[in-house]
């Protein structure tokens, strides 16, 4: 008996680790959940809010694309700023391919400036990508595009709406072709390798954000104490907001405990719609005085604790 090949032979997977780099509030975590096509980092008005390294995953055809939304580069004041851009730079020279971000609107100004300059040593094909072009006049986004690929050499330049989802397709489409041969690392129905432990604490943290952005600094964080799945298939989670200051914890509480209670139902909300089941949340807000100089905190983000 004769058995014949197959004439579709499957095709071979590619991998790869995607870097997306640029100045605070340029859309990187927008761009992260649009590409994934679900939430895995936090998106707020306030810069500066992504803190480690989260992996969004998108498999492509037969590609899967591991993407490392970086902390946005900024100039490093304090101890955790520092800590925030080595992570982000240590992303970009370990990743396979690099996505440097601009905001169209802001085009090319300093901070932009200063990533390139830095960019230029990260030895892996760099791709640009100018966002919320539909903020901006067509002349000038060609403008822009143009004299961005005079200060770098870009293989590719793309012009999207991260927020509308105008553009998103076609990087998606060429990160797929673009990322070398080799196996998936990671199972096929997983989003994201931040654990949803993590995940959670950055949602409540984003709901901080949005409430009191205003009143409340960047002296905060949020971790998951407690992660119970229980029998009825809800989950019980408690979660506790550090602060440095018991003013910052009375502005977290807010008047007999209104804001707070605001913050856990936003945050219980969303939770529980990624999960797919009912959510407990419960939430203490604490003063850890100096937490920003702790280095167990920084581990705990997934940061490198900068000495001096």
């Amino acid at each position: 008996m004769t058995i014949e090949a197959s004439s579709e032979t499957p095709a071979a997977t590619r991998c790869g680790f995607v870097a997306l780099i640029g100045a605070p509030n340029v859309g990187k975590s927008t761009l992260v959940n649009a590409l994934v096509g679900a939430k895995v980092t936090i998106v707020s008005r306030k810069v500066q809010t992504t803190r480690a390294l989260i992996r969004g995953i998108v498999i492509e055809n037969n590609a899967q694309i591991i993407l490392v939304d970086t902390p946005g580069i900024f100039l490093p004041k304090r101890r955790l700023d520092r800590a925030m851009v080595s992570t982000a730079w240590s992303g970009a020279h370990d990743a396979d391919l690099v996505c440097v971000l601009l905001d169209a609107k802001t085009g090319i100004d300093e901070e932009a400036e200063a990533i390139f300059a830095k960019a230029a040593s990260v030895n892996h094909e760099k791709i640009l990508v100018l966002n919320k072009v539909d903020l901006v006049q067509r002349e000038k986004l060609l403008a822009l595009a143009q004299a961005a690929n005079e200060r770098m050499p870009f293989v590719k330049t793309f012009m999207v709406s991260a927020i509308s989802g105008d553009g998103v397709d076609d990087i998606r489409t060429t990160l797929a072709e673009m990322v070398p041969p080799g196996p998936f690392l990671y199972p096929e129905d997983q989003m994201s390798d931040a654990p949803m432990r993590h995940l959670a604490a950055e949602i409540t943290r984003e709901k901080i954000y949005r409430k009191l952005h205003q009143e409340l600094p960047y002296q905060s964080t949020v971790e998951t104490d407690k992660w119970e799945e229980r029998k009825d298939k809800s989950v019980r989670i408690e979660q506790t907001i550090f602060v440095e200051r018991e003013s910052q914890r009375k502005i977290v509480l807010g008047k007999g405990g209104a804001t707070i209670k605001s913050i856990g139902a936003d945050s219980r909300k969303e939770i529980a719609e990624i999960l797919g089941v009912p959510v407990h949340l419960f939430l203490f807000v604490k003063v850890r005085e100096n937490w920003g100089d702790d280095p167990d905190r920084y581990r705990e983000m997934g940061l490198e604790f900068p000495k001096g």
